[in-house]
């Protein structure tokens, strides 16, 4: 299916929001996911520059059919932070009418950050799968930064948000973030995840923008603790 397979990852503010200086700031990526034969996509993340990201898309020839989000915080799905506001799925619900696909969990969350009503939300359960065209993308709940994050494994790549970078890991001492939990999301929930995956982060703050999940569990720091009270004196807030 690999020859199927669409992916982007872009960066706000050298490839979407380029005149954004928050998005520069702030370097999310967001990704495209989709199957090059239907022509169908989904937009991972989108914020700062929502119009911009589906004329990628359509420069492509692709078309957006839903979104995924990582979490509800504004830097990945828009809205309100620290005073700004960031365009994000409610403005892409506006011009088109798609499914926003999030974990459970998170439902109350994203409603809060976006205004999104329930009816435009789509929850889901860690394992659920999304078929996009004949591309499926598996959604697997890692909480932790936030009570409802959610990765996505697709044809050995691991979109991970803010739950794993290639060097650290998300915050946990914002609204809804559990140190214990997202040990147990990076050592439990992910190990399902092969060394030879390749993670995908939600923000650059390493020089590569990518990395395998072997030498991102030989690297990272937050790999090294062997029990979750050596990961809570180490991590925990």
């Amino acid at each position: 299916m690999d020859d199927r397979l669409y992916f982007k990852q872009l960066l706000s503010g050298r490839d979407f929001a380029t005149s954004d200086m928050i998005a520069r700031q702030m370097v999310n990526f967001a990704y495209l996911i989709g199957d090059n034969e239907t022509k169908e996509a989904v937009i991972v993340d989108p914020a700062y520059d929502v119009a911009g990201l589906v004329s990628i898309l359509e420069a492509d020839g692709m078309q957006v059919v839903g979104v995924l989000g990582t979490h509800y915080h504004a830097d990945h799905i828009g809205g309100n932070m620290m005073g700004y506001d960031i365009d994000g799925i409610a403005g892409l619900l506006e011009h088109t009418d798609v499914p926003v696909h999030v974990q459970t969990p998170e439902l109350e969350f994203v409603t809060k950050t976006t205004g999104l009503g329930p009816g435009q939300l789509v929850g889901h359960a860690s394992g659920d799968t999304l078929g996009v065209g004949q591309i499926e993308i598996e959604l697997i709940h890692t909480p932790g930064h936030t009570p409802g994050s959610q990765c996505f494994l697709v044809e050995n790549r691991l979109v991970a948000g803010d739950t794993l970078f290639l060097d650290g890991c998300g915050r946990t001492d914002l609204p809804g973030g559990d140190p214990e939990a997202l040990y147990h999301s990076l050592t439990d929930r992910l190990s399902k995840v092969p060394d030879d995956a390749v993670l995908f982060p939600g923000h650059l703050y390493s020089p590569e923008p990518s990395r395998s999940m072997g030498e991102t569990r030989d690297l990272n720091v937050v790999f090294k603790p062997k029990s979750v009270e050596q990961w809570l004196m180490m991590f925990g807030q």
